[in-house]
């Protein structure tokens, strides 16, 4: 590139739009610490008291909440600056998603949940993301969903993530579009969410020269809906299911996905669906490979 642009040699990369990095020699550390004591400043939150959580177990908020109603477009740009900080920082993307349906009208009990996830941001300032170095590029996938989660429109909640090896390298956390039947139903959904990322993975790890030769494992913690995405027969339990979400049988059926069950327990994709207690999410965080930016 050196005959044909004119540049120049800055070596490593250590630092991009907000993303620090560092390389050592046995893995890449990613973070955005000075990002988070930007936001923290911004919204005068350095001096508060960290929490260990980023939203409290049991937490349900509504559209209709009775709180006095607050600054939109405050609450808009502190939900906008956290959004930016989930590049780095997936243990947040999914109370970050809920509060995100409030931005509309939001209330003073709205901001004060979205406040606790600066406060936890305050205790974890220094957690980043840890890619080890590993000869293993297999693509995995682990996908989850609870059931009618939004007390607002009883919609549920897709959850998904992938490693590459044992890095973690794509997550989500989405409000589905349509209201669902059944734990199944609402399982199945994610699942073919899952599917097309996998489909979508695969594809650009083959343009890498990484091409993904076995059929792409995605684990999911309902036998039900692992056995409606193998059966290719309609019936009662499927046949209202739009047409679009049964492209996982396809995509089973020509080996390019395998849907693997797991229990519950070790489902990595449920800190991006529920609010777990802080064992669980202690677990799960470190499950994504999150770390302190000195820790061996």
């Amino acid at each position: 590139m050196f005959r044909e642009f004119e540049m120049i040699d800055v070596g490593l990369m250590s630092y991009y739009l907000g993303l620090e990095v560092k390389q050592m020699e046995d893995g890449i550390f990613i973070s955005q610490e000075c990002y988070t004591k930007e936001i923290l400043k911004k919204f005068n939150m350095l001096d508060c008291n960290p929490v260990n959580t980023p939203m409290e177990s049991g937490t349900k908020l509504s559209k209709f909440d009775e709180g006095e109603k607050v600054n939109p477009t405050f609450f808009k740009s502190l939900v906008g600056s956290l959004r930016y900080l989930t590049c780095t920082r997936p243990d947040i993307l999914f109370a970050v998603g809920v509060v995100s349906r409030f931005m509309e009208a939001p209330t003073s009990t709205h901001q004060k949940v979205t406040r606790r996830i600066l406060r936890y941001l305050k205790g974890t300032i220094d957690f980043g993301l840890f890619y080890s170095s590993s000869s293993d590029f297999s693509l995995m996938g682990f996908c989850d969903s609870d059931y009618a989660g939004d007390i607002d429109d009883r919609k549920s909640t897709t959850g998904f993530v992938f490693f590459l090896g044992d890095s973690v390298i794509s997550w989500s956390s989405k409000k589905q579009s349509i209201v669902t039947l059944s734990t199944c139903e609402a399982e199945y959904i994610t699942a073919t969410s899952c599917t097309c990322h996998a489909i979508w993975l695969r594809g650009l790890l083959k343009e890498l020269n990484l091409p993904q030769i076995e059929a792409t494992e995605i684990c999911i913690d309902n036998k039900s809906a692992q056995a409606l995405a193998k059966n290719p027969v309609y019936h009662d339990r499927s046949k209202h299911i739009d047409s679009r979400y049964h492209f996982i049988r396809e995509c089973i059926a020509k080996k390019e996905v395998e849907l693997k069950y797991m229990k519950s327990h070790d489902q990595a994709a449920d800190i991006f669906t529920k609010l777990l207690k802080f064992d669980d999410f202690q677990r799960l965080r470190s499950r994504l490979g999150m770390k302190k930016k000195n820790q061996n």
